[in-house]
Formats: C-alpha cells, sequence, structure tokens
C-alpha cells in the first residue's frame, strides 16, 4: 500500500514570507482574476483543518499509511519532494522515481498555492543547461514530474471562482480526492516556465485599472513565436497568457477562445482600444483582441512597471518576461 503526504502550506504571516522567493509567499497573494494591481489580498492563509483530517481519515481507511506535513518554508517543501527522488542517478542528477511508493496530495486554498509546490518540483528536477541528460524528451527542460493529488479547501467558494481544480474537472469533497490518489487515473498537464524562475499553471493577465474601474492602458511589445500582437507603441489594455481558461475573459471581453492546458502551446491575446465614431459624430471606444498561439512569449513593458495577475498571484512587471510550454510535465489524479 501507498505512503502519502499530505502537504498543507502554513501562513505566510507565520513565516513572513519565507515560502515563495517573492510568489507571494507560500499562500501566493491569491486575488481574483481582472483585479492586478487593486492591492494585496487580506485573507488569511491558514489552511482550514477539517477538509484535511477528512481527507487523512479516507485515506487511512483504505489503508494507507499518512502523514500530514504543514510547510512554512520552500526548504521545509524541499523535504517533502525529496521523498518522491529516484535511487541515485550516474550524473549525480535529482530526479524524480516513477515507481515510487510515496503519492503527494497538497491541500490549496488557492491557485498560488498550487503554484508553489510545483515551482519547487521544477527546480528540484530540472537540470541545468550544461548537464541536461540524453534521456530527457528534447521538447520539454524538465522530466515528467511526479503526479500530485489536488485538494482544493473551501470547495463551494473555489468552485465559484472557478480554479483550476474546477477547470480540470478534480474531484473537491476529502473523500472523492483520497480515492482519486489510491485509484484514479493519472492526468498529464502542459507546464509554463518563465525567465523570472517560476512557473504558471493557469495563465497570467498583465494589465489594470484604477480605483474607479478605469482602465489603466500600458505599451509593450508582445511575440508569440515569430507572430508580433503589438509592436510596444500602441496602447493596450490588457495581454493574456493561457495555459488553461481562468484568464479567458475580462470584464466580459472574450480574450482566449480556447485554452487547452494538453495542447502543447500557449494561447495569448491582446485587447487594443479602438477610437470609432458613430453616425453622429461621437467619440467611443471598442476594443481589437489579437491572438496567437505557439511554443513561447515574450512580454517587454514600455511603461516603467506593469501590473498583472500569475495564477492569482500579483506582481508588476518591469522588464522583458517570457513563458515557454512544456508539454505534459505534471500530472494530477483525477477521479
Amino acid at each position: 500500500m501507498y505512503d502519502v503526504v499530505l502537504l498543507t502550506l502554513g501562513s505566510e504571516r507565520a513565516a513572513a514570507g519565507a515560502c515563495g522567493d517573492g510568489d507571494g509567499g507560500c499562500c501566493g497573494g491569491a486575488a481574483a482574476p481582472g483585479g492586478a494591481g487593486s492591492g494585496p489580498s487580506d485573507e488569511r492563509c491558514e489552511t482550514p483543518r477539517v477538509p484535511v483530517l477528512a481527507c487523512a481519515d479516507a485515506l487511512t481507511e483504505r489503508g494507507a499509511r499518512v502523514e500530514t506535513v504543514t510547510a512554512r518554508s520552500d526548504a521545509e517543501i524541499d523535504q517533502v519532494l525529496a521523498r518522491l527522488d529516484a535511487p541515485a542517478r550516474p550524473d549525480g542528477l535529482d530526479w524524480p522515481d516513477p515507481d515510487t511508493k510515496t503519492r503527494l496530495v497538497v491541500a490549496t486554498a488557492s491557485d498560488g498555492q498550487l503554484r508553489a509546490v510545483l515551482r519547487r518540483l521544477v527546480r528540484r528536477y530540472a537540470p541545468p543547461p550544461s548537464r541536461r541528460p540524453a534521456d530527457l524528451a528534447g521538447n520539454r527542460t524538465v522530466p515528467d514530474l511526479p503526479p500530485i493529488g489536488v485538494l482544493p479547501l473551501d470547495p463551494a467558494r473555489s468552485a465559484t471562482q472557478r480554479d483550476l481544480a474546477a477547470q480540470l474537472g478534480l474531484p473537491r469533497e476529502p473523500a472523492a480526492v483520497a480515492a482519486a490518489v489510491l485509484d484514479g487515473p493519472v492526468r498529464r498537464l502542459d507546464l509554463l516556465r518563465n525567465d523570472g524562475g517560476s512557473v504558471t499553471l493557469d495563465g497570467a493577465l498583465l494589465g489594470a485599472s484604477d480605483d474607479a474601474g478605469r482602465p489603466l492602458y500600458w505599451r509593450g511589445r508582445v511575440e508569440v513565436d515569430d507572430a508580433v500582437l503589438s509592436t510596444g507603441e500602441e496602447p493596450l489594455l490588457a495581454c493574456a497568457v493561457g495555459n488553461a481558461g481562468g484568464y479567458a475573459n475580462l470584464g466580459g471581453l472574450p480574450l482566449l477562445t480556447g485554452p487547452d492546458p494538453t495542447d502543447g502551446v500557449v494561447e495569448v491575446a491582446v485587447a487594443v482600444p479602438v477610437v470609432a465614431r458613430s453616425a453622429l459624430g461621437r467619440k467611443r471606444i471598442r476594443f481589437e483582441v489579437r491572438r496567437a498561439r505557439g511554443r513561447a512569449v515574450a512580454v517587454v513593458p514600455r511603461d516603467e512597471r506593469v501590473p498583472y495577475l500569475d495564477d492569482g498571484v500579483e506582481g508588476e512587471l518591469s522588464r522583458k518576461r517570457s513563458w515557454w510550454t512544456e508539454p505534459g510535465a505534471w500530472a494530477v489524479y483525477t477521479g
């Protein structure tokens, strides 16, 4: 039978931002899509204990040996992930064990928390370019990461907000999550890495509005493979970088038409304001949406700082940021 580690992420207030290396701590600094630049979330990230204990009980009842761990720093996350390592390789690389009898369940209050764990998985197992092994797929920079179980916390609220678990149709109730981890199939999903050292599971939205809801236009060059969506000379309302569908719409404006976390490409859209005149000569603003799909996207802001959300985590972009696709790099246990 399996050993199951049920991992929760502790309060960043208790560890003063020690977890996440600038990505908002273990808690991820969660915010709702469309609210970039509206200020940090004041929600606490203490993990609700009832779903965690219920999942642990369900796993135990099915014969698993269960350990619950609360990590309050990246180092403590890494200690858990080390249990998924394969035996030592001749090249000395840390590598996931495809035959491990240890299974990992991550209890998440936000997509940002889930991302914090995947980010550490990538950092653990991605080999440096100078030591790239022959058994690594040619279209990837990381091996197949170990599958994880996702235990959403506060299921009703998360389902309403369409978190990543809801988009993927993953089980939400603790007993169903336990059954999926022990008996369910594995679904492999694309992962976006970026040159800022982090990862994206769902997507990113660049742009913001002021306190009165007025858009804050910005300028930046946006390029998807060889397609240029914006040269940086015209104002932009927003730029959406999509792996899944959490940022497909902005206030009713459709940005991404069909993001799919299993198709091996990233979908990108920019919304450009266009001034039009009515028959009576009155000015009105409509938005032109330009879209492209590809292996990678680069955004070079022309303005000093551009607010953004990345998997619900707030930040400001002040220099070039590139995202690229790692097809099928991570995986989840499904119902």
